[in-house]
C-alpha cells in the first residue's frame, strides 16, 4: 500500500551497536506497547505519510527498527498466547485457536519475571479473548489489571524493576462503527489521499473504514506517548527497555485471521537509552513469538529450555546472533468458530524475503467462514469481521466489478499457494502450479515439512482433526474483565 525503503530512510544512521551487559541488581523495566490489528507499514518512519505516529518514530529513531516481523498466529489471543509461552501455537494445544482456555502447563514469561522480583501488570486488552478462569487462573496470564500506566507507576514499589503491558484496541475495528475517523481528520488524514489496496474495492467504504484505522494509529500514538511522559517525568526513560509493536495485521478483509503480509507482519521498535548502541533497521526476521524469551533474556533470566522459538537479545545489542533468520514460519487453526461443526481452517506457511508459501490443509473448507449463518450473534463468512467494505462487497457479491475481491476475501484456496513477493508484493497471483517456480515451491514444501517434523506439529497426521474439537467460549468468555 506504501512504498518504502528503510535503508533510505536510515542512510544517515550509524549501522554498529555497542554491546552492553548488566548485572542481576540492574534489571531494567520493561515497557510492552501492544498494538491491536496494527499492520507494516502504517507508521511514518517506515514511509506511510498518512500514519501519524511521532512517538513510534522516536522510538525507532532513538532504538532499533525492526523491518520483517511477523506473528506466528494471525488471530489475537493464539498470537498473545505464542508471544506468553515463547512456542509455536501448535506446540500449545487449544491455545492455538481463539476463544480458548489457558491451560497451566506450560510457562508464562510475565510469571517467570514476577518469580525474579518484577512487579508486572497491564492495561488495555491482555491475553484475549479468551476464557483463562476455566483453566484455574486466577487472573489473566499477562497479570493483574490497571486502569492504566499512570495508574501502575503510581503504586509502583520504587526500586522494584517493573513489566506493564499497554494493549491498546484503538486501531481495531468496531463493527463497521466510525469511532476515530474524527481523529484522522484532525490529523489532516483525507480520504482522497489514500491508495486502496488491490485486494479492496476502491469505494466510499473502504475510505471510511480505513480513515477510522487511521484514527486508532493517532489513539495508538498518542497512549504510548503518555506511557514515555510518566516514564521521564519519573527519571525511568533510559533504564526502560520499551517494546511498541502489535499482535496482528489490520481487522480489514484478508488482513487479520490470513496469513498473507495483511494479517501478519506489523511494526515493531525498540528502545533502550543507549544501551542499543547507534539507532539502526535489522533486516533480520523476527516472530512475536521471539520476545517472551526475549524480555526473560533481557532481564538476565533463563528462557526454559521448552521455549522453541529464539531471543533477539543479541540482535538488538549487535552480537552475533547464532539463528537463522531468513525467514519465518506462520500457522492458524481455528479463528472465529464460523463453520459447520466448529470446524477449523489449518494452514501451514513460510514468509521468505522472496516468497510467501501458503499450504491450506483442510482447502474443502471455506476460509473464510461459512457462507451460511449458523450462530445469532454471527454473520456470512464469519472470519470477516464487520466493516464497512465487508458490507459493501456483500451487497456486491454478484457484481462482476468486484469479481476480483470478492473471490480473494470469500472463495475457497486451493492446497497449495505461492506468491513471487518481488514482483506480486500484495500475493494476488498463486503460482503454486507455474512450473518456473517448481524449484522454489519444492524447496519451501521441504522446509515447511521440517519445521512441522522437528516442532512435533500434530498436523504431520493428515487426519488429525483435534482443533476441531477444543472447546470455543465466545462471548461468554470473563477473560476481558
Amino acid at each position: 500500500m506504501v512504498a518504502i525503503s528503510l535503508r533510505s530512510i536510515f542512510l544517515s544512521l550509524v549501522l554498529l551497536a555497542t554491546p552492553f551487559a548488566f548485572g542481576a541488581s540492574e534489571q531494567p523495566n520493561i515497557l510492552f506497547i501492544l498494538g491491536d490489528n496494527w499492520r507494516f507499514p502504517h507508521a511514518g518512519i517506515l514511509g506511510d505519510p498518512l500514519a501519524k505516529t511521532p512517538t513510534f518514530d522516536r522510538i525507532a529513531r532513538e532504538g532499533v527498527l525492526f523491518s520483517h516481523t511477523f506473528n506466528v498466529v494471525p488471530s489475537c489471543s493464539p498470537s498473545r498466547s505464542t508471544m506468553l509461552c515463547g512456542k509455536y501455537a501448535h506446540q500449545l494445544g487449544e491455545r492455538a485457536s481463539l476463544w480458548s482456555g489457558f491451560p497451566k502447563d506450560t510457562p508464562v514469561f510475565t510469571q517467570r519475571l514476577r518469580e525474579a522480583g518484577y512487579q508486572i501488570g497491564y492495561s488495555g486488552k491482555p491475553w484475549a479473548p479468551g476464557n483463562f478462569e476455566i483453566s484455574g487462573w486466577m487472573e489473566n496470564p499477562v497479570g493483574p489489571k490497571h486502569p492504566n500506566f499512570t495508574a501502575f507507576k503510581k503504586q509502583h514499589k520504587a526500586g522494584k524493576p517493573f513489566f506493564f503491558w499497554i494493549g491498546n484496541t484503538d486501531t481495531a475495528t468496531r463493527g463497521g462503527k466510525l469511532e476515530f475517523a474524527a481523529h484522522a481528520s484532525a490529523a489532516g488524514i483525507e480520504p482522497a489521499l489514500m491508495v486502496i489496496p488491490p485486494e479492496l474495492p476502491d469505494c466510499e467504504e473502504v475510505r471510511q473504514d480505513l480513515l477510522n484505522y487511521y484514527g486508532g494509529i493517532v489513539k495508538l500514538d498518542e497512549e504510548a506517548a503518555r506511557a514515555i511522559t510518566v516514564l521521564e517525568e519519573a527519571g525511568e526513560l533510559d533504564n526502560t527497555i520499551i517494546v511498541f509493536t502489535a499482535d496482528n495485521g489490520w481487522q480489514m478483509p484478508r488482513g487479520l485471521g490470513n496469513c498473507y503480509d495483511s494479517g501478519s507482519r506489523v511494526p515493531l521498535a525498540i528502545r533502550w537509552g543507549k544501551k542499543l548502541g547507534a539507532p539502526r533497521v535489522v533486516d533480520a526476521f523476527v516472530s512475536l513469538g521471539d520476545l517472551g524469551p526475549t524480555f526473560l533474556d533481557l532481564a538476565g533470566l533463563q528462557p526454559p529450555q521448552d521455549m522453541t522459538m529464539r531471543s533477539i537479545k543479541n540482535i538488538l545489542l549487535g552480537e552475533m546472533d547464532g539463528v537463522r533468520r531468513d525467514s519465518v514460519f506462520l500457522e492458524r487453526e481455528r479463528h472465529a468458530n464460523v463453520r459447520r461443526d466448529n470446524l477449523s481452517y489449518p494452514v501451514r506457511a513460510i514468509r521468505t524475503r522472496e516468497f510467501l508459501y501458503i499450504r491450506n490443509l483442510r482447502p474443502d473448507r471455506w476460509p473464510a467462514g461459512d457462507p451460511d449463518v449458523f450462530f445469532i450473534h454471527e454473520r456470512p463468512y464469519g472470519d470477516v469481521d464487520t466493516t464497512r467494505v465487508k458490507d459493501f462487497l456483500l451487497r456486491h457479491f454478484e457484481d462482476p466489478v468486484y469479481a476480483k475481491q470478492v473471490a480473494l476475501i470469500f472463495g475457497k484456496r486451493p492446497a497449495e499457494e505461492l506468491y513471487d513477493l518481488v514482483k506480486d508484493p500484495h500475493q494476488l497471483v498463486n503460482l503454486a502450479g507455474d512450473a518456473q517456480y517448481k524449484m522454489a515451491l519444492g524447496d519451501l514444501r521441504s522446509r515447511v515439512d521440517l519445521w512441522m517434523k522437528e516442532t512435533g506439529d500434530p498436523r504431520l497426521d493428515p487426519n488429525y482433526n483435534g482443533w476441531d474439537t477444543f472447546p470455543y467460549y465466545g462471548k461468554s468468555s470473563k477473560a476481558e474483565r
